[in-house]
């Protein structure tokens, strides 16, 4: 994805023109030119990569480039019956494959774990992991481990009556839970859009050893109204246990991607920064 370039006003011309239009995009929005980045944004559970769109709008308007890749196994079309190593894997795969180096690598929720693996995978090209409201497991442990006995056994009984081994959450969760500082309208469009994720990842117990002994620079960026991976509760647990991090608060959701995108990737930039 390329960084989107503004287009001169037809009452200007030639290099008074984009004198103006540079004038505007960068000074006026106090962007340092000098220190652009390049950020991959990993989605969470029921979620797909056009989920960022209005956040990546922000972030190519201040100047950086940004991707925002679909986990394999997620999304409408997706084959359901795909593991956590080849959801890593389609990440890893777009990275490469497009040679970006020098990234933060945002992960939110269920997408924490997607980015742990892929820092095992590829840290030579990691700038930056970036945790949002984000599962940060300890070897050996899966999201089912980490989170409520609750979500468990909801999940677990909504995949046993699916036909392909996939879980939903219910809209009453949705609302209450994941998108509470969202109008009703706004939780329902947004509802919409999600698809069942695959259950087997949800249980899957990953092996992390080589993550704990990296050393790329760590952020944690939390929702101080986030009900889903409650801020100063599970996710308290989850940022300690990555050792020396940067903690940047905000507030909202656990999905400010709908409710308020521009914060969030103002908020991303933050915790991204060097």
């Amino acid at each position: 994805m390329s960084v989107r370039q503004p287009q001169p006003s037809t009452a200007l011309a030639g290099s008074t023109a984009m004198t103006a239009i540079n004038d505007v995009h960068a000074a006026a929005e106090g962007v340092d030119v000098s220190n652009m980045s390049t950020f991959v944004l990993v989605h969470g559970m029921f979620h797909d990569g056009s989920m960022w769109d209005r956040v990546i709008e922000r972030l190519e308007e201040l100047g950086h480039t940004v991707f925002g890749p679909t986990i394999a196994g997620h999304g409408k079309a997706a084959t359901k019956h795909v593991d956590h190593a080849q959801s890593t894997q389609s990440i890893v795969d777009f990275i490469v494959e497009r040679d970006l180096t020098d990234i933060v690598l945002v992960g939110h929720s269920y997408g924490g774990t997607i980015i742990s693996k892929v820092a095992e995978a590829i840290p030579d090209r990691i700038r930056r992991l970036v945790f949002w409201s984000a599962f940060v497991l300890n070897d050996g442990e899966s999201m089912a481990d980490a989170g409520s006995p609750a979500l468990r056994e909801l999940a677990t009984r909504l995949a046993a009556e699916s036909p392909d081994n996939t879980f939903m959450v219910p809209f009453e969760i949705w609302r209450e839970t994941f998108i509470n500082d969202a109008d009703l309208e706004l939780a329902r469009r947004s509802y919409e859009q999600l698809t069942p994720a695959p259950y087997g990842q949800l249980v899957e117990q990953l092996d992390l050893k080589k993550f704990y002994t990296l050393q790329i620079p760590r952020s944690y960026l939390a929702g101080t109204e986030d009900s889903a991976v409650p801020t100063f509760e599970i996710a308290s647990v989850m940022r300690k246990r990555l050792g020396v991090h940067r903690l940047v608060y905000m507030p909202g959701s656990h999905e400010l991607l709908f409710t308020n995108p521009v914060r969030l990737a103002d908020k991303i930039l933050e915790a991204g920064r060097d």
